[in-house]
């Protein structure tokens, strides 16, 4: 089969498009002919080297497609079922082995690319506005990248919890998406001080609730926004690593809370999974939620579909298509 494999670690230059062996289905597992993959920040980190693999590896963790075959003990899926994953290594490929409890029905009026679009990203913003910090209406969020793949559809569920809204972004055509999406008030970061916009918006409170995916450049600066015993939710760093955190920092700034959260966490269990992965879809299935993809690359242009993923100019998702 076709597939994007990296031998070292590196730029977008590392990846390359060339023969793998075709997966067998062990015992548990599904055997997915991939009809669209999604393209994440993790894959970046992956083939960057910031999370270490053993090499040669195919990368990706999210597809969708149909599935061709299953392995012993399989009951969740059979043959022909059309489906979605995500956290599954190796999805850069024409063919996957997918532990079958990972394995989501795709409802019928949900396309392929909707459904490689709506999971990772999708359900990680279920789970952040549902589990991690449970949004309440009157409650205030601040969003970062709110015109994002995951701050778009974070922003149109945190609306639909009742919670007022504020975004930051980096352009003004970022702006209108974030708005499209929901958000109450947007910040230009490029363009003015969100730390101060937002004091300004809150009346000096500050916000319930920051969900920040930046990291490194924004860490500070999203505490400060919070009020007493809010809770900062990070997320992703996009800009980098946070460094270190003295403790006592978030008791002296008003007994704050911080937690660092991952998709995999969220869906241990198939019940998990289930719970965000269904109410996802069924929104996408009912147009209640909107999903943006943004440009789909050809598998062999993987290389192509990172530079253009970190160069944070994306308007959506990314994803390839085999």
């Amino acid at each position: 089969m076709k597939s994007v494999r990296i031998h070292a670690t590196g730029g977008p230059e590392v990846l390359r498009y060339e023969e793998a062996p075709t997966p067998v289905q062990g015992e548990g597992q599904a055997l997915v002919r991939l009809r669209a993959i999604g393209v994440n920040f993790i894959d970046i980190y992956h083939r960057s080297g910031q999370y270490t693999l053993t090499l040669p590896a195919i990368i990706g963790q999210e597809g969708a497609g149909v599935v061709e075959s299953v392995g012993p003990g399989v009951t969740e899926v059979k043959p022909g079922d059309r489906i979605a994953y995500s956290n599954v290594p190796a999805s850069y490929a024409e063919f996957a082995a997918v532990p079958a409890w990972r394995c989501v029905s795709v409802p019928a009026p949900v396309g392929f690319e909707q459904a490689a679009a709506a999971m990772l990203q999708g359900m990680t913003a279920h789970y952040l506005s549902h589990t991690t910090y449970p949004l309440t209406r009157g409650e205030t969020a601040l969003i970062h990248a709110a015109a994002g793949g995951v701050g778009a559809l974070l922003v149109q569920m945190a609306k639909r919890r009742g919670a007022r809204v504020i975004g930051t972004v980096s352009t003004e055509e970022k702006a209108k998406i974030a708005r499209e999406a929901g958000a109450d008030e947007v910040i230009n970061y490029t363009r003015m001080d969100f730390e101060s916009e937002v004091k300004r918006l809150t009346d000096g409170h500050g916000v319930h609730v920051v969900f920040d995916s930046v990291g490194k450049d924004t860490f500070e600066k999203s505490l400060n926004c919070l009020t007493l015993r809010g809770m900062l939710v990070l997320f992703g760093q996009t800009s980098g690593r946070v460094p270190p955190v003295d403790p006592t920092l978030l008791n002296t700034q008003g007994s704050l809370f911080l937690t660092r959260p991952s998709l995999h966490h969220y869906t241990h269990t198939r019940q998990e999974l289930l719970q965000h992965a269904s109410e996802v879809l069924g929104w996408v299935a009912s147009g209640a939620l909107r999903l943006r993809v943004d440009r789909t690359f050809p598998l062999e242009q993987a290389a192509e579909a990172h530079a253009y993923l970190q160069s944070r100019t994306a308007l959506g998702k990314v994803l390839l298509i085999p």
